[in-house]
């Protein structure tokens, strides 16, 4: 094991009460590690995560501590509330400006972690069509392009420090207690579901459980460092994904939801994160050396609906 592997030691999270953070924080636990979770309210957090979890509500509460990893999931919700000059800047603010602040509290106690893993998402491509996108791509064009990539670069200024960083762009994350899947369920199981507009776009996703291992492995494994795109390899359609989700629920998918009415209730949302295609593959992942468990959209829906 060389310095820069993390297999114990202390963690901090952030972002750690969240549809993906709360069940890391489980995952790290039966793993071993201590953590430290840094949250807003620190009261609603302890309930959450229970009383094995280190909980502060500053930065400050942290300076004594040698952190060996620290794991930024930070950021509100894009999906959180049609998009405005307002909203935009609080999406910057709790990514950007928040990692930026993280950075200034490690070189105010001149003490770094070994590793950051930063999320990041798919997003940073832009709508590439139907073009197979892995980590070389470059950033799209769009808010949430730029936003992605302002987020990535904040992250690697701890790589000046000699911190190993791991920008995680991570898809649509499947599970039924949250993200996408919590959204669109009523409809379907109603059979109200359909596909968005054509449904011909790519949606990039990834079942929660493989992202978890995906996080872990990158803690472990001291050569992977850069863009690792959490994706499964397996690329759907939104109209293949619907149809298949409307299969799973035995339901059927008979409504589509027009182009134009998405923009109409959704604004700028709409084209960058309802319609947007991106056929990202995990390349950096696979050749590492990681293995998913679930790498077909059929597998990871039975495992979510057949519990």
């Amino acid at each position: 094991m060389t310095s820069d592997s993390v297999k114990s030691g202390s963690i901090l999270i952030t972002g750690g009460t969240g549809f993906v953070g709360r069940h890391l924080c489980d995952y790290l636990l039966g793993q071993g590690y201590q953590l430290w979770v840094l949250s807003r309210n620190p009261i609603a957090a302890r309930k959450l995560l229970g009383e094995r979890v280190n909980i502060v509500g500053s930065l400050d509460e942290l300076a004594s501590i040698d952190f060996t990893a620290l794991i930024n999931l930070a950021g509100e919700s894009l999906a959180s509330a049609r998009w405005s000059n307002k909203s935009k800047q609080k999406f910057r603010t709790s990514r950007v400006d928040f990692t930026n602040n993280l950075f200034d509290f490690f070189v105010r106690i001149g003490r770094f972690p070994k590793i950051l893993l930063s999320a990041s998402a798919v997003g940073f491509y832009g709508n590439c069509g139907d073009r197979l996108v892995d980590e070389l791509e470059h950033a799209g064009n769009d808010f949430a392009a730029h936003l992605c990539s302002d987020w990535e670069a904040a992250a690697r200024r701890f790589e000046t420090f000699g911190v190993r960083v791991c920008r995680i762009r991570i898809g649509i994350v499947l599970e039924c207690d949250g993200g996408v899947l919590k959204q669109m369920l009523p409809a379907f199981r109603l059979g109200l579901g359909g596909r968005m507009g054509a449904g011909e776009h790519y949606m990039p996703w990834i079942h929660r459980h493989d992202l978890l291992r995906l996080m872990i492995f990158l803690l472990q494994h001291e050569c992977v460092s850069g863009a690792i795109n959490a994706v499964a390899p397996e690329s759907v359609t939104n109209r293949q994904f619907t149809a298949l989700l409307a299969q799973c629920l035995h339901r059927p998918a008979l409504l589509p939801m027009p182009e134009f009415v998405l923009r109409l209730l959704f604004g700028e949302m709409a084209d960058a994160l309802l319609l947007s295609s991106q056929r990202v593959v995990p390349t950096a992942a696979l050749s590492a050396g990681f293995k998913f468990e679930y790498p077909h959209i059929q597998q990871a829906f039975t495992a979510i609906f057949n519990k």
